[in-house]
Parts: structure tokens; sequence; C-alpha cells
């Protein structure tokens, strides 16, 4: 554990084999983050109140905020959030509270929302709104405010989520072994 991640409440971060977290992000709470997967500056994932659950070889990107929201009177049970194995979380993209399944391509500046279920094997477009409770079909591209479907996956695009989740596993790597070079901090 870096200075990236936080303790919140005696709740630890854990961290699967191989995790890169950036030193300007930051990690706090009841996190789980699986093998291989990614954290890059100015993100932040905060498990303070509810379970942040992410898959294996999943990147983070720059500036996303990751959050949950709490079990109370008015939401029993609360919503976690879920990332499943393979998922690529674009820059500034913001998850609350939301379940996304494998193989999924968040773009930049999307926003997914409480109680959202993204299935396998789907492409959200940059800067797209997914509502409270809305569910995104296996196999689409979703673009717009409110996400709608666009149109269905090429098999090149099905394509580029092993190949973006094995990029992104390279280059956490590398900063991985800039960290145990002394010379490089």
């Amino acid at each position: 554990m870096g200075k990236a991640t936080i303790n919140h409440l005696q709740q630890k971060p854990q961290l699967g084999e191989r995790v890169y977290i950036d030193d300007a992000a930051k990690v706090l709470g009841d996190v789980h983050l699986g093998d291989d997967s990614s954290v890059w500056p100015m993100a932040v994932i905060r498990g303070d109140m509810h379970q942040i659950r992410i898959g294996n070889r999943t990147s983070i990107q720059d500036g996303s905020i990751l959050h949950i929201t709490h079990t109370s009177d008015f939401n029993p049970g609360g919503w976690p959030l879920t990332i499943g194995d393979q998922v690529t979380v674009g820059h500034r993209a913001v998850l609350h509270g939301c379940t996304i399944h494998d193989r999924v391509l968040v773009g930049n500046g999307a926003i997914i929302m409480d109680g959202a279920v993204v299935e396998s094997e789907v492409i959200i477009g940059a800067g797209c709104m997914v509502p409270p409770g809305k569910r995104l079909e296996s196999g689409y591209v979703y673009a717009g405010n409110p996400a709608k479907p666009l149109r269905p996956l090429k098999e090149s695009e099905k394509n580029f989520f092993p190949y973006t989740s094995d990029n992104y596993v390279k280059l956490k790597d590398q900063y991985l072994e800039l960290r145990l070079d002394k010379n490089h901090y």
C-alpha cells in the first residue's frame, strides 16, 4: 500500500497481484482491485460507505471518479459499485453505484448512475449519460443523454476489448518497473 491508498473506518483497500495505483490517485475504504488492474493520475475510488469491486485487467484512467450510494431509509441496501474484467474506464468518467460486466469500454467523460447495469461487451460513447436503473444490453454501442443504442458492435470492436486491456497491462507494468528502479524516484 502506498500513499495513494487510504484506510477508512478500518476498511483497507485490497489489491490483487501486480496492481498499479499512481501516486496522484486516491483509493480508499472497502475497495478490491483485481490482478493486473491500474488506476491512473487524479482518479478517485471512494469505497467509504459501501463496497467497490474491480475485476482483473481493468484500467481506471485519469480523473475518473468512482463512488457508491450508501444504505439509508431512502435506499435500503444502497448501491455498491461493481466492475468486471477487461474494462477500460476512460478519462474523467463518473461511475456511481452501478454494475459494469466484463469487456466494456466506458468513453471519456461518460456518467453511469446508481443501479444502472452494463452487460458484457458494450461500448459507451464519450460524454454518454446512463441514467439510474437503466440496463445496457450486450453487443451494442451506446451514445447520448440519456444513453441509447447507436448500433450493434462490429467484430473489430469486439476484438478491441482484449487489445485495450492488454495495452494498459503493458503500460502499468512499465510504470511498476520504474518504481523498482530507485534512479527514477
